[in-house]
């Protein structure tokens, strides 16, 4: 049943990013990546190491990914500082995963939540301004 409920997921998340505009992609990104931080400091709490490296690893690389996906030369100063923030945010997590540290996991929670909200709060009119860059 486990196994079949993960499929589902797999391929309703697959179907969603098929569809979805760049926006939303990037959306899906800040979300799954609060998801996993969330269930590395459950893990944590919870003393499951093997967990809490998954969950750690999986919001290593979605951050990692929204990283590497900035155009420095056409976004300039945002880009900059979103860059800064998300290797500050690639440390803090890999300081979480050696240390158990939740704290840790919370500060970039923390800054993660307040990414997500300003992305969310770009009017519908200007997502496709993004998305032609």
């Amino acid at each position: 049943m486990r196994s079949s409920l993960q499929s589902y997921r797999k391929v309703s998340v697959e179907s969603g990013i098929s569809v979805a505009s760049p926006h939303k992609i990037i959306q899906m990104l800040f979300a799954g990546a609060l998801e996993r931080l969330a269930q590395a400091r459950c893990a944590i709490e919870q003393k499951d190491w093997a967990k809490k490296g998954e969950a750690i690893g999986k919001a290593l690389s979605i951050v990692s990914g929204l990283n590497d996906s900035l155009n420095m030369e056409v976004e300039g100063e945002v880009a900059n500082n979103l860059n800064a923030l998300y290797d500050f945010m690639l440390q803090q997590m890999s300081a979480a995963n050696m240390n158990n540290d939740v704290k840790a996991i919370d500060d970039v929670m923390d800054i993660l939540k307040v990414i997500k909200e300003g992305w969310d709060g770009i009017p519908p009119e200007m997502h496709q301004l993004s998305s032609e860059r």
